[in-house]
């Protein structure tokens, strides 16, 4: 099983919290101390927690489970694809769509007209069109793209999702705990470790905080995938 050495988090800056002033006190057993007005993760439960979560995602990945990775804020968008790919999971790095996983029948309606409009494109169909109609067909096929390429070939709703900033990924926390589906999260010192069954205290602004957590998740999904082929 990939680990992490408590060097690696602390070069990577996972232990900045937000400023003290802005934290949750629900926090408070996971915060080293404040410096300069700024929290301090503990990076001893950071590693522990990490440990957890690699176990647990590694174990369902041997049982075949489907992984979800959340992140719409901007540093996260490219780690979210990249990672998720790199795992053979799947995600969602843009907008959240309300329903997205409670409705997910309707969702599948949108993706199935994601892929009769890529299909069309692909077979020059677009070309024989009227200018003014392509151009709005290429918004629509876009803005399909933009949120639901991630999820396009997801055959059911996940069975784990992997979240970072669940402050503002709320909604897709609320969703996936409707569905009894475990939640394991980043959590900066301003969130709220009650709403998610695995957290992972650490800076969720941080592009090399956000990819080492991420990297070593998704490294012991693919294990757990590759465990299950064998």
């Amino acid at each position: 099983m990939a680990t992490v050495q408590l060097a690696q988090l602390l070069e990577a800056g996972v232990h900045f919290g937000h400023k003290a002033n802005r934290w949750n006190p629900k926090m408070f057993p996971y915060i080293y101390s404040e410096r300069d007005g700024i929290h301090i993760l503990d990076l001893v439960q950071t590693s522990q927690l990490l440990n957890e979560a690699s176990q647990f995602v590694n174990t369902a990945a041997q049982k075949d489970k489907i992984f979800l990775f959340v992140g719409t804020k901007r540093q996260a968008t490219a780690i979210i694809e990249q990672e998720a790919k790199n795992c053979n999971s799947y995600y969602v790095n843009h907008r959240w769509l309300g329903g997205m996983l409670t409705n997910w029948k309707t969702v599948c309606t949108r993706i199935e007209r994601l892929k009769k409009l890529e299909q069309q494109e692909q077979d020059g169909i677009f070309d024989l069109l009227p200018k003014k109609e392509v151009a709005s067909t290429r918004k629509e096929l876009e803005k399909l793209r933009m949120h639901l390429n991630g999820i396009k070939d997801m055959p059911r709703t996940p069975d784990v999702m992997i979240v970072v900033d669940q402050r503002r990924e709320l909604t897709a926390i609320k969703e996936a705990i409707s569905l009894n589906i475990p939640v394991i999260s980043i959590l900066d010192t301003n969130c709220d470790p009650d709403i998610v069954d695995i957290p992972i205290p650490g800076n969720d602004d941080s592009i090399g905080s956000i990819k080492l957590l991420l990297n070593t998740l998704g490294s012991n999904i693919l294990s757990g995938q590759n465990q299950n082929i064998d």
